[in-house]
């Protein structure tokens, strides 16, 4: 019997019983709950990979501008802007992530990683991991099966839904996964990878979902961007050593109950938070009136 990811106590004890990595745990699950072989599971991590890595190249090399204009190619801005604030390989860490996001702002194919509002996070995050420290696909499909361990925790747990638990549960989730999937890449030991999920929930708790006349596009994009940042940043202090103090299980806890307390105006609505400001405002009556006024004619 597979474990069915219903703690991460739990996750870890299991691996620890039968002497099997997080990895390796979830390709159990994915084998005995889903029917499917390992090898069908590797080619599905490749071809998810395959299209994250085609939307990241996509939002540099064609035109991401949005039906509402809110998003105008932002990311080769990034990109091709010639004075990093910290490093080329930070500005690329960002600027991936938020091609990928836009690519998906601009209806473009994309993972839904664990969703399409978080979809730049992921791809940004291990592309940039992969051609920092050389790794392997096989190491990157390895991050990205204990990745999706983790999304299946919070998912029992809380919510990887916007509409339930606010962009803590998207852009949040993805984080947690992404920092995760670092950790384990970079040969951290369980107890670290928690670690920087705790420590990213910690981060990203009670960030509100408030899409600017409804799009997932304001402030989604720069928030994957932000995200993949915190990913990162939570994926260094645990791989130092540093304890998350409050463990990953409660942090989900805690966002679950955020989540239940949050106001509804601030889950998707887009009627608070930076949606409920007079510019948001102002797009969102632009925006309606473009779309009544692209409708077919019904007569």
């Amino acid at each position: 019997m597979a474990y069915l990811f219903e703690s991460f106590k739990g996750w870890k004890a299991y691996c620890a019983k039968n002497n099997i990595t997080l990895a390796e745990s979830v390709i159990e699950y994915e084998t005995t709950q889903k029917g499917s072989s390992e090898k069908e599971i590797y080619a599905g991590l490749a071809k998810a990979y395959g299209v994250m890595k085609d939307a990241i190249e996509t939002g540099f090399t064609e035109d991401m501008t949005s039906n509402s204009g809110m998003i105008n190619n932002g990311a080769k801005k990034v990109y091709n802007y010639n004075k990093p604030v910290l490093s080329k390989e930070f500005q690329n860490l960002i600027a991936r992530a938020l091609s990928a996001k836009e690519v998906n702002s601009c209806m473009g194919r994309v993972v839904a990683a664990p969703t399409a509002g978080a979809s730049g996070i992921i791809p940004g995050v291990l592309f940039t991991l992969q051609e920092l420290h050389n790794l392997s696909d096989q190491e990157i499909y390895d991050g990205m099966l204990v990745a999706a361990g983790i999304a299946l925790i919070i998912e029992h747990t809380s919510s990887l839904a916007g509409a339930v638990g606010g962009c803590q549960a998207e852009t949040g989730s993805a984080a947690a996964m992404a920092a995760g999937a670092i950790v384990y890449c970079l040969e951290g030991d369980n107890d670290q990878v928690f670690n920087a999920v705790g420590i990213t929930i910690q981060c990203m708790l009670g960030l509100v979902c408030d899409p600017v006349a409804g799009l997932v596009e304001i402030p989604c994009v720069v928030r994957n961007a932000s995200a993949a940042a915190i990913a990162n940043s939570s994926a260094q202090i645990a791989l130092a050593g540093l304890d998350a103090v409050i463990p990953a299980d409660e942090c989900v806890d805690a966002m679950a109950e955020v989540a239940e307390s949050m106001e509804t105006r601030y889950k998707e609505t887009a009627l608070g938070g930076l949606a409920a400001t007079k510019t948001g405002q102002r797009i969102s009556k632009r925006v309606l009136i473009q779309d009544i006024d692209i409708l077919p004619d019904q007569k």
